[in-house]
């Protein structure tokens, strides 16, 4: 049985995934990215490859950030692509995405498919950390809590604070000054939350909005983020399965139908 791999090279982790030529999914894993982005890609395979038996992998394809440095790689290609081509695999069943937010550690992207789920257009925030999951982490630290807790903790709130910064350094002093004045970091978590959908949905294309919602990436495993883009929307919104590997897994599918 051929083997495929897909390799996501991001700003902060790495994130691999191996498929057969069935199209299901192996085995997924993810390391920091570091300083040497070829090394890492070599051991996370290599520790894919030995945890799911794997001898050999037909043929692998990169994506991300590092994309193009990542030697291992047969070819690359680009997010936007990836992830389009991973929502056939990590979508719910019955569902058919026209829209998918995908929330990574340095940039947040909005991506509009067709009904045969190619890429018609999209938007990107890569110039600011607000509204991706590095926003999440510098909050998380100061409230003294884990980025798995700031979900759980947001939905116990009463009263959500309004976060009105749309940089992630105003925001970071906007969330000192609210606990200086005593403010439950649960309500500041959901009003982190609120505030981060809200940025993201601004750059929605209104003439694209009609598509269902599907939240890949990291950001996608955080229930009180989802909750807000609920809210926000006021529509429900799925989470794909495998969603910090969306990218990876469609990487992978595009390898199996290049090799």
């Amino acid at each position: 049985m051929k083997i495929y791999a897909g390799l996501d090279g991001g700003s902060t982790y790495l994130k691999a995934a191996l498929i057969d030529e069935h199209k299901r999914v192996l085995r997924t894993g993810v390391t920091n990215t570091g300083i040497d982005n070829n090394g890492a890609a070599k051991r996370l395979l290599a520790k894919l490859m030995s945890d799911s038996g794997v001898s050999r992998i037909h043929y692998t394809m990169a994506t991300g950030y590092s994309r193009k440095i990542l030697e291992v790689a047969d070819d690359d290609v680009s997010e936007i692509t990836a992830h389009a081509y991973g929502v056939r695999v990590t979508a719910p069943r019955e569902y058919r995405p026209g829209m998918i937010v995908d929330i990574g550690g340095q940039d947040s992207k909005i991506i509009y498919l067709d009904a045969n789920y190619s890429v018609k257009n999209f938007s990107m925030n890569d110039k600011c950390a607000a509204g991706t999951g590095k926003f999440m982490e510098v909050i998380a630290q100061i409230l003294e809590t884990t980025i798995d807790q700031v979900g759980p903790l947001s939905l116990e709130s009463t009263a959500p604070c309004d976060i009105n910064s749309t940089c992630v350094v105003f925001a970071q002093a906007e969330v000192i000054s609210l606990i200086a004045r005593k403010y439950d970091r649960r309500d500041i978590l959901s009003g982190m939350h609120l505030s981060m959908a809200k940025r993201i949905i601004k750059m929605m294309k209104k003439s694209e909005k009609n598509g269902d919602v599907l939240m890949t990436g990291g950001g996608a495993l955080n229930i009180g983020l989802r909750k807000a883009f609920e809210d926000e929307l006021m529509r429900d919104v799925f989470v794909a399965k495998h969603p910090q590997f969306n990218g990876a897994i469609g990487a992978a599918l595009l390898a199996s139908e290049r090799g």
